[in-house]
């Protein structure tokens, strides 16, 4: 069966095919499929993107995120700086989605949690061009602004674990490869490293001076055989970038730990 943005049950896809990965219960990028959300409570952003909010929350958030931490930041030239593309990181902390947004060298649109845009900052949220996910169901919508936003040539940032865990990219979700497919846009694939540690879960600040790593890589186009609408190839083209993304999370690990 599939969703459409509304909630309400549609025929179902025809077998093996994936032209919009939320079909059959397949989760798209980010966070995309998350705990069901009745319609009637489901939330978006009350205000649209503002450029001059976006540039000044990137220059003061570098700025106290470099005071706050012991940060370092590498590979940003590895982003393209004008045409889509899709910034890809692993998840293990809190600070994964603001450390992403702030320190990406062009503005990005990255798919949220939806449990935030409550109140004042869902209309904060919405200055910042940022995307509203609910978690535990197809969410059509989240995935079509999201591909919105390639289309226009934007960057997007996504999480394609779906939620925190270890950070590890032991699976992603099919909506990472679909996005890809369907926009054609690279992906660059971001580590970053000790976040967990920096603000550890249930912490309400984070740690002074935690060191704390975001490693860009260079991007990867996805490149498999078959029909891109169909699951298969979605799936086939998930773990292509699955692959990628984890092979860069060891090797700047890896850096990481042989550094003096």
């Amino acid at each position: 069966m599939s969703t459409d943005p509304g909630g309400a049950r549609t025929a179902p896809e025809p077998a093996g095919q994936a032209d919009d990965p939320t079909a059959g219960g397949a989760a798209p990028a980010g966070t995309l499929a998350t705990a069901a959300v009745p319609a009637r409570v489901r939330r978006r952003a009350t205000g649209r993107r503002r450029s001059w909010v976006v540039d000044g929350a990137q220059r003061t958030g570098r700025r106290l995120s470099a005071a706050a931490f012991d940060l370092e930041v590498r590979g940003r030239e590895h982003v393209p700086a004008t045409g889509p593309v899709l910034l890809a990181s692993n998840h293990a902390g809190f600070l994964d989605g603001p450390l992403v947004f702030l320190l990406a060298p062009r503005p990005a649109s990255v798919l949220t949690k939806s449990e935030l845009f409550v109140g004042p900052l869902a209309r904060a949220l919405g200055w910042l061009g940022q995307i509203p996910v609910h978690r535990g169901t197809p969410d059509r919508r989240a995935l079509r602004q999201a591909l919105d936003v390639l289309e226009a040539g934007g960057a997007l940032g996504v999480f394609p674990e779906g939620t925190r865990g270890t950070g590890r990219l032991e699976q992603v979700n099919d909506g990472l490869g679909w996005l890809a497919l369907r926009s054609g846009a690279p992906v660059v694939p971001i580590a970053v490293l000790g976040s967990a540690e920096a603000m550890p879960r249930g912490a309400r600040l984070p740690r002074w001076r935690a060191p704390v790593r975001v490693v860009f890589g260079a991007p990867v186009h996805v490149d498999v055989a078959g029909d891109p609408r169909a699951r298969r190839t979605v799936r086939a083209a998930g773990e292509q970038l699955r692959l990628a993304l984890l092979a860069h999370l060891e090797s700047a690990s890896s850096t990481e730990e042989t550094a003096p």
